[in-house]
């Protein structure tokens, strides 16, 4: 590094650190004894900092002048900066690392950076799907029935893909917890303090209880550098085993390169190898506790009673709806199943689709069982669900409460749902008896903003599938219910 780097490098790691001890410029100067205009002129690298100043600046911020002298030649830069060097686009600008050590010497402007990147990114990824539908609509291969434009492809939304082309089974990984579970025992409930065994055991990684910092929600850590798995006392015995379970799937990963193998071709986006990783090592955790032909052969036997099954199998009912989406091996398949998570807001943050249910970003219909559920908490709530298109589904959904200090509003409330085909109701135990389908059958849509439904009386908002019309002398009995031609005959005849 030459000395004008040198240079730089000191006055850009003295501002740093002033900042992250969040003292003002003025006030620093005012202890250092020079003036503000001198102080930042040294914080930007145009002035020589004096030694005697350093080691003044140093012990004011309670740093160890050998680890900062250490640490320049480092050529730190911002981690929300460094996780965009291998961005094509940013390679292009060609910028050297003095720029950028330049540009992580100013946290606000380095995080508006990231941020107005990854937002071109994502308003980049949304322009290439609507203009993909779009010209596949017009070749005449869009799907038949309607549905939204997918107008926000998120990792997240690559990562729904991902499981969907590999119909959520992952054979690979089913083989690796049941070589695990057999070298364990293979007791059909393995307790938290079995699965601790099986990480130390296969990965040298001991797990202590350890709470988190004051005002951290981290509830599992893990060193690699120290093989210590760090959990959180308030984790109770099922999540407790699942975040141990998932911990032994991420090692699985890492140890066998069976991520690579699994992922195969380059994603859209460089944040989807990480959240697959995430969503593989949950896998792992479930097939785990829930070993496939053990797991198959109850649902088989209970008919799909995720009550029961959590109770057989000493889990939570929504590991065990989980698992029951997975059910994928073409020797032993279950029903297909679509799953949700939904908060009381209409949230969705975990979804599956098996049974060619379309699910949107805009919020889903308000009469669909997972959000009727929140009436009932304590109950199972069941129906018939009718699309536009005449397609029918069975739908059930239970809601999960986990109050914290007695407060639900300080804890979580989820609606967890599963859906299959309304003709496969009768192999569930929840299924309800009907005579008439078409009668029993509630009416939803996709989202207000995409149904075709001219007569909802809970419409939310007028549908983009209709032209607007208004007629101030017609009312239906919901505001934003399209008028139809039907509507107005009467008014026409007169």
């Amino acid at each position: 590094m030459n000395e004008k780097a040198l240079n730089a490098n000191v006055g850009h790691r003295l501002r740093a650190l002033r900042l992250s001890k969040n003292v003002k410029q003025a006030d620093a100067a005012r202890e250092l004894g020079v003036s503000p205009a001198y102080l930042n002129l040294i914080e930007k690298g145009k002035r020589v900092t004096p030694f005697p100043l350093l080691w003044k600046a140093l012990r004011f911020f309670q740093v160890d002048p050998e680890v900062f002298m250490g640490e320049l030649g480092e050529g730190r830069v911002d981690e929300a900066l460094a996780r965009l060097l291998d961005e094509p686009l940013l390679k292009t600008l060609n910028l050297d690392p003095d720029s950028l050590q330049s540009l992580s010497a100013e946290p606000k402007l380095a995080g508006t950076v990231a941020a107005l990147f990854n937002l071109y990114k994502n308003t980049r990824s949304q322009l290439e799907n609507v203009m993909a539908q779009l010209s596949s609509e017009e070749r005449g291969r869009a799907p038949g029935s309607p549905q939204e434009p997918r107008l926000d492809y998120s990792p997240f939304d690559e990562v729904t893909d991902f499981l969907q082309e590999h119909e959520n089974f992952f054979p690979e990984l089913e083989e690796e917890a049941e070589a695990l579970r057999r070298d364990f025992g293979g007791d059909r409930i393995a307790g938290s303090g079995v699965v601790m065994k099986m990480l130390e055991e296969r990965f040298g990684v001991v797990t202590r209880l350890v709470d988190a910092p004051e005002g951290s929600s981290v509830v599992r850590r893990l060193s690699l550098e120290d093989n210590v798995l760090a959990l959180s006392p308030s984790l109770t015995e099922q999540p407790l085993k699942f975040q141990v379970a998932a911990t032994l799937g991420l090692l699985v990963l890492d140890k066998t390169r069976l991520l690579d193998r699994i992922i195969g071709a380059r994603t859209r986006h460089a944040e989807t190898p990480k959240l697959i990783k995430v969503n593989l090592a949950n896998y792992f955790a479930g097939a785990l506790m829930l070993p496939y032909g053990d797991f198959f052969k109850e649902v088989q036997r209970t008919r799909y009673d995720i009550e029961l099954l959590s109770s057989i199998f000493g889990t939570t009912w929504e590991t065990v709806a989980h698992r029951v989406c997975n059910l994928a091996d073409p020797k032993r398949r279950g029903l297909p199943f679509h799953f949700i998570r939904t908060d009381i807001a209409g949230n969705i943050s975990k979804r599956y689709s098996a049974t060619g249910f379309k699910f949107t970003s805009t919020g889903n219909c308000g009469k669909w069982a997972v959000h009727l559920a929140f009436l009932n908490p304590s109950q199972l709530t069941r129906q018939y669900s009718a699309m536009p298109d005449g397609t029918t589904y069975f739908d059930f959904a239970k809601v999960q409460l986990q109050p914290v200090e007695g407060q639900i509003v300080r804890g979580t409330a989820y609606s967890i749902g599963l859906g299959t085909h309304a003709e496969n109701a009768r192999h569930l135990a929840y299924g309800l008896p009907t005579t008439d389908l078409k009668r029993d059958a509630v009416p939803i849509g996709v989202s207000c903003r995409f149904c075709e439904r001219t007569d909802c009386n809970q419409r939310s908002a007028a549908s983009y599938r209709f032209a607007f019309s208004f007629d101030e002398y017609t009312k239906k009995d919901c505001f934003f219910s399209p008028l139809v031609q039907s509507d107005l005959t009467d008014k026409r005849r007169r």
